[in-house]
C-alpha cells in the first residue's frame, strides 16, 4: 500500500511538472495576474529591449534568464547585456566569446562575481555558442565606489579615458525618490 501511494504522489508531481511550462517559477503581469511562460514569451516578441531584473544569488533567476534568452533567439536576433561584467572587461569578454582565451583565462583577467561559474557563465557560454553579441554593462567598481564615497560630484575628477567606461556626465537622477531614500537607509547613510 506504501508503494502504491508513493507511485501515486510522484505521478501526480510529474504530471503537474509536465503541464507547466517552466514549472521552477511563478510570473505574474504587472496587475498581479498569474501568466504563464508562454504567454510572456509571446508579449516579449515584439519588444526591442528587455530589461530582467534579477536577485544576484538566485539560481532560478540565473536559469529562468538562460531560458528566456534560448528562446527569444529561436524567433530573432538577439544582444547580450549584463551588468554582472563591468564594461572595463568588455575586452576579456570579447576574447572569451572569440575562442581566444578559455573560461579560466577569462576567471583570471576579468574580475568576476563569485557566482560566475554556475549562474552567469551559461548565458556567456550560450552567446559563445551561439555568436551573439554580449555587452558589459556595469560601471567598473572602483568608479561606484567613489560615487559611494563622494556623490556623482566625484566622477568629474576623471580623465577623458576614465570617463569612457561610465554613462555620460552629468548623471541625471532625483535624490528624492523613495528608493533612493530607502538605498541610503540600507547603506547606513541616513
Amino acid at each position: 500500500m506504501r508503494i502504491l501511494i508513493t507511485l501515486l504522489l510522484l505521478l501526480s508531481y510529474f504530471n503537474c511538472a509536465i503541464a507547466q511550462d517552466k514549472p521552477a517559477y511563478v510570473i505574474y503581469n504587472a496587475k498581479g495576474k498569474k501568466v504563464s511562460y508562454s504567454k510572456m514569451l509571446k508579449a516579449m516578441q515584439d519588444q526591442d529591449l528587455i530589461l530582467f531584473g534579477e536577485l544576484h544569488n538566485n539560481a532560478i533567476a540565473h536559469w529562468l534568464q538562460l531560458e528566456l534568452t534560448k528562446d527569444m533567439h529561436k524567433t530573432r536576433d538577439i544582444v547580450l547585456g549584463a551588468e554582472m561584467i563591468e564594461a572595463d572587461n568588455q575586452d576579456e569578454l570579447n576574447a572569451y566569446l572569440m575562442g581566444e582565451i578559455d573560461g579560466k583565462a577569462l576567471d583570471s583577467t576579468a574580475r568576476l562575481w563569485i557566482n560566475h561559474k554556475t549562474d552567469y557563465a551559461p548565458l556567456v557560454d550560450y552567446a559563445k555558442q551561439n555568436n551573439l553579441p554580449f555587452i558589459a554593462t556595469n560601471i567598473p567598481r572602483r568608479y561606484a565606489r567613489m560615487v559611494h564615497r563622494g556623490g556623482f560630484g566625484a566622477l568629474d575628477t576623471l580623465t577623458s579615458e576614465e570617463k569612457a567606461w561610465i554613462a555620460p556626465l552629468p548623471i541625471l537622477y532625483d535624490s528624492l525618490l523613495p528608493t533612493y531614500q530607502e538605498i541610503l537607509v540600507m547603506m547606513g547613510v541616513q
